[in-house]
């Protein structure tokens, strides 16, 4: 069998195919059910479905960062191996943007609409990730995972107890978080230095609460 080798110009239309359809399209079919779909919807009052809505715009933004975090990587990442696990990772995610997305429409309102400048800037550190070297571009991945379980532990605080719906689409997603954070590890991630994480901490910081009104 031969293998097609795609040439640098090939690689930039898929890219930006990718990012056209993550930002503008509808979400990708998911590979697994919802994990909403086995929960009842909870009798929320006006202000906790507004709360849970926001929330999920948040996360929705930050699956869409995600999609375009591995990309970047995958794009320059030198070994195949690596790639591979960049594009898997990014299948993946594709399940939590269709969940958060079909969650959103549920509570009656929007994505974020800033969602191309989160994936162009998302994308651009990846790229510039993958660049540095894949055990840096793989710890990059370690501590990414690392900062949205502790988004996703917060939201969990926020959210009424009795929202199963919500509740359980961010436990499964902090679940799978969590795996790719032990399979970069074990692909031979590299521990960022303090800086760098500081660094990345903030600019989350500006996204969730930017995504959270817009």
């Amino acid at each position: 069998m031969i293998t097609r080798q795609y040439s640098p110009i090939d690689q930039f239309i898929h890219s930006l195919d990718q990012a056209l359809r993550t930002t503008l399209g509808p979400a990708p079919e998911p590979s697994r059910p919802n994990p909403a779909t086995a929960q009842a919807e909870a009798d929320l009052t006006a202000a906790e479905r507004e709360l849970a809505g926001r929330l999920m715009r948040v996360n929705h933004a930050g699956e869409i960062s995600a999609q375009a975090l591995y990309q970047g990587q995958a794009l320059t990442a030198r070994l195949p191996t690596v790639r591979d696990k960049m594009e898997q990772a990014a299948d993946e995610e594709n399940d939590h943007l269709a969940w958060t997305e079909e969650r959103i429409r549920e509570l009656g309102t929007h994505t974020s609409m800033l969602a191309p400048l989160w994936y162009a800037g998302s994308f651009a550190i990846g790229a510039l990730a993958g660049i540095a070297g894949d055990k840096w571009s793989l710890g990059f991945v370690v501590e990414t995972e690392r900062q949205v379980i502790r988004h996703l532990d917060a939201h969990l605080v926020q959210l009424p107890a009795h929202d199963a719906r919500d509740r359980s689409i961010l436990e499964q997603m902090k679940e799978d978080e969590a795996r790719h954070a032990t399979t970069a590890l074990g692909a031979g991630a590299i521990e960022l230095p303090e800086p760098v994480r500081r660094l990345m901490a903030l600019t989350s910081k500006v996204m969730t609460r930017t995504a959270y009104w817009l």
